[in-house]
């Protein structure tokens, strides 16, 4: 299928997409953030997370890898909430925000790097560290926060991990539309196509 705005130097997509589709053909085009986040459904995995985890773990930084890096945890979250579990897309969107908070009862610290970056005087703005609040209220913090744990230590460069190891836990936790992931009724249907044709601009 040939849009106005097609670019000749991305992968074709077949038709009736699937989410192996997107990490093959455009998730992929961001090695570095693709390769992040199996390594990260990898490690949650290994430690027995429960598959939703894994599966929230696959999927954390999908906007930076897709569309995009500010706000990624809220934008990957609204992606794929339509199908995922409820508590799949909240985890995705928290660990945005969990991020900058340690909870020393699971063994997460403030990020050495946060502080390279920001300064070691920085603080989250307000409503970052509001939404904090509320989210270690939840019944679903913990999910959150084990996305944040599996985030943390998974950028080695020499650790290679193929989408074939999830296909059970997508096949299980996905709910992949008839039509193709960005051919539903979805209200997030256009985020896909956005990804399918980044430059049709009509």
């Amino acid at each position: 299928m040939f849009m106005m705005g097609d670019n000749p130097t991305l992968p074709a997509m077949p038709e009736r997409l699937t989410l192996a589709d997107f990490f093959r053909r455009r998730l992929a085009l961001d090695p570095f953030t693709t390769r992040h986040m199996m390594q990260s459904a990898r490690k949650a995995r290994q430690q027995g997370a429960d598959e939703k985890v894994v599966l929230a773990c696959l999927l954390h930084d999908i906007s930076v890898a897709g569309l995009l890096r500010s706000q990624h945890g809220h934008w990957g979250a609204q992606l794929v909430g339509p199908y995922v579990d409820e508590e799949v897309a909240w985890a995705i969107r928290q660990h945005e925000i969990l991020r900058y908070f340690p909870d020393e009862s699971v063994g997460y610290g403030y990020p050495e790097a946060y502080s390279d970056f920001f300064g070691a005087e920085y603080q989250p703005p307000a409503h970052t560290r509001a939404a904090y609040l509320e989210a270690r209220r939840h019944r679903w913090y913990m999910s959150a926060r084990m996305v944040t744990i599996n985030d943390l230590y998974t950028f080695d460069p020499d650790v290679h991990v193929e989408f074939e190891e999830f296909e059970d836990v997508v096949g299980r936790h996905f709910r992949q539309p008839a039509e193709g992931l960005g051919f539903d009724s979805s209200p997030v249907a256009h985020m896909w196509r956005t990804m399918i044709w980044p430059n049709n601009f009509l």
